[in-house]
């Protein structure tokens, strides 16, 4: 194809030839000229050659130009004494294949503003296939859906080799129709798949894309009155699996088990976890089938233990799950820079919401308020002025651990009877001992909150969740603003000055004699 110089003149040409095919069947090798420009180096060119080809083939699709059925091979056809009609149709419709196949190609292109008309264009023709399907229907209701071309589109998408970020949050506004969000579940369960199959290590960039896809996935809380199509029908049949929230819980349990059952980045774990007890685990249909992923993560220490305990957490309390080993865990996390991480005051939220079942044994109870007030002795303030509450309040709930601080005489360091060395809580000994760590400290208002401890507790709680974030930097502020005791006279007569005047001088010195 002769092309005129510039972005316009290539506009100009691709315009001629679509009109030709359009118009004419015997122009029909002009597609040729028109498919070309999709392999061109330049940005804009490509571009106008999407564009064209989104019109073409999407004119076509709805005109019923396209061979519908199981396409059979083109030298086949174009060899054997079929009618002209049916050649044409399966010649163009191995052109379009080449088509959508050349787009799924540009989703990975290095210009966002390619990729983007890439995946429009493809969409477009997701509906458009939707609505005049390529595929005879085997009986009347069935189900048709571009699923292979919608594999394709979600293959694209959870690229290996790059970052598709940016281009799956364009994608994100499709996952609101019902039949597109099922068809993007199954899909993804084919590229997690094939992807694990086909490479020994996988990128870190595709198990970033598909997270950045699945976290996106968020099924109805409870099955809609009207279901929402992308591919628009004339009517909606009870049979079909898409229209109904059961068939998408399954689904959407598959697609995230096949994504964890893998081995995922550090950081992914953090990710997962973090959404795992209020995106994923309610959805599921069979929530317990997580257990073998958080207690993988479980074992992999530090935050991501703690943020996997939440998520057992939840399986232990409303769906009944069996894990004996859950507070032996909790009580390992216990060490002295759970002090200083990152997560510690969620760490410290959650550790609250687990110990405050009233049912929970003292001397589990009494374990954790020992291991915490052995802690408290190398802890910095701030932690202290969150610790000393979460202690106080464990008392409240469990009155039969109070014996820890009715204990006046007590053992101390030398003849402490509690083992801080013991992983099971159960064998530490805690209830034989006391809380004498937490009498006296250097700062006024840790000794002050440390006084409580030896009074009578009050009922209610006291909520640490003000104290969770604190700093020392906003102790230290907090000390600043502090108002001083008014100054205290040191002389009955003020001094005027270092000397004073003579006579002054002289009286001062009368009336202190």
């Amino acid at each position: 194809m002769e092309r005129e110089p510039g972005a316009a003149g290539v506009r100009r040409a691709l315009g001629r030839r679509l009109e030709a095919v359009l118009a004419s069947r015997s122009e029909a090798n002009a597609v040729f000229d028109i498919l070309a420009v999709l392999q061109s180096e330049d940005q804009e060119e490509i571009q106008e050659a999407v564009r064209t080809c989104s019109r073409l083939f999407g004119a076509l699709l709805e005109r019923g130009e396209l061979f519908v059925g199981q396409l059979p091979s083109e030298e086949m056809v174009m060899t054997g004494s079929q009618g002209a009609t049916r050649k044409y149709k399966v010649w163009m419709r191995h052109r379009y294949h080449s088509c959508c196949n050349r787009l799924g190609e540009l989703l990975g292109h290095p210009s966002f503003q390619v990729k983007e008309l890439a995946l429009s264009a493809l969409l477009k023709f997701v509906q458009l296939e939707g609505a005049h399907p390529l595929e005879k229907s085997k009986w009347e209701g069935n189900y048709l859906f571009p699923r292979e071309l919608f594999k394709l589109v979600v293959g694209g998408l959870l690229s290996p080799e790059e970052d598709q970020s940016l281009l799956l949050s364009q994608f994100r506004e499709y996952l609101d129709y019902d039949d597109t969000r099922y068809h993007t579940m199954q899909a993804a369960v084919d590229a997690v798949a094939r992807v694990t199959g086909q490479h020994p290590e996988v990128p870190p960039a595709f198990w970033n894309n598909a997270f950045t896809l699945l976290s996106a996935v968020s099924l109805p809380r409870r099955e809609p009155t009207v279901s929402s199509f992308y591919v628009k029908r004339a009517e909606l049949w009870d049979t079909w699996k898409v229209a109904h929230l059961k068939e998408h819980r399954r689904v959407f349990q598959a697609m995230w088990l096949s994504f964890l059952k893998h081995k995922l980045p550090l950081s992914l774990y953090k990710k997962v976890l973090l959404i795992v007890h209020d995106a994923i685990l309610p959805q599921l249909a069979q929530p317990t089938l997580m257990i073998d992923f958080l207690t993988r993560a479980c074992d992999l220490g530090g935050a991501l233990s703690l943020l996997a305990l939440n998520g057992l957490f939840i399986l232990i309390h409303k769906h009944n799950l069996e894990y004996p080993d859950f507070y032996r865990k909790l009580y390992g996390l216990l060490d002295p820079s759970v002090f200083h991480v990152k997560y510690r005051a969620r760490f410290f939220h959650l550790a609250d919401l687990f110990l405050s079942s009233s049912h929970l044994p003292a001397y589990l109870v009494a374990a954790f308020a020992k291991r915490l007030a052995r802690l408290a002795l190398t802890a910095p303030p701030e932690a202290l002025l969150m610790v000393l509450p979460f202690i106080c309040n464990l008392l409240r709930r469990h009155p039969a651990c109070r014996v820890l601080v009715h204990r006046p005489h007590g053992p101390e360091l030398d003849a402490d009877p509690y083992d801080p060395g013991e992983e099971d809580p159960a064998q530490s000994r805690a209830l034989e001992s006391s809380l004498w760590e937490l009498q006296r400290h250097y700062h006024p208002e840790v000794s002050k909150a440390a006084s409580v401890i030896n009074q009578a507790l009050s009922m209610p709680e006291v909520s640490i969740a003000p104290l969770l974030e604190l700093t020392a930097y906003e102790i230290f502020e907090r000390d600043l603003k502090k108002k001083g005791p008014e100054p205290v006279p040191l002389e009955f007569i003020p001094a005027q000055g270092l000397l004073g005047r003579p006579g002054e001088l002289c009286a001062q010195h009368f009336t202190l004699s």
